[in-house]
């Protein structure tokens, strides 16, 4: 019998992933009832006057930046240390990452981190730029969601069940 993972981090990498579905799951029911309305420059502009909207972007991108921190700091670590991987950097990790079709693209992933900044107080600002970063992180997260999967078919694919 070979040996597909290191059995001492399984436990570890199981409870990050239990909390990656968690996590996915809350910014899946935002990134659902958000853009299943049009999102265009009025609706922005909108944003200052209706505190229901506001709030909306407020919890989207509160679960947008939980769940890819999770996923960067936590769950990527944590399943490549599984797998034998040394402790790396992030840019590494995320590295490491790509080549195991975890992420698509480590400079998306990376991309990503950036629109959370925008996403925080550009509409007080400036309604263009906004719109653009509500829309890329639309895009990113559903990358986010593609990457808690990928990381399923790993679990699949190493044999590796149970719950921690």
């Amino acid at each position: 019998m070979s040996l597909r993972y290191l059995p001492e981090h399984a436990e570890n990498a199981l409870l990050a992933l239990e909390l990656a579905h968690k996590e996915a799951a809350h910014l899946q029911y935002t990134h659902s009832t958000l853009f299943a309305q049009p999102i265009d420059a009025a609706w922005v502009q909108r944003l200052t006057s209706r505190d229901d909207l506001a709030e909306k972007i407020d919890a989207f991108v509160s679960r947008f930046g939980r769940l890819q921190d999770h996923l960067g700091e936590k769950l990527i670590p944590r399943f490549a240390a599984l797998l034998g991987e040394a402790p790396k950097s992030m840019l590494d990790m995320l590295a490491y990452a790509e080549k195991m079709q975890w992420v698509e693209s480590a400079e998306f992933f990376i991309g990503a981190r950036k629109l959370r900044n925008l996403l925080v107080h550009e509409y007080m600002t400036d309604t263009e730029l906004f719109l653009q970063a509500l829309l890329s992180a639309r895009e990113a997260a559903e990358m986010l969601f593609r990457t808690v999967a990928a990381i399923d078919a790993e679990v699949a694919a190493i044999g590796l069940h149970g719950k921690p």
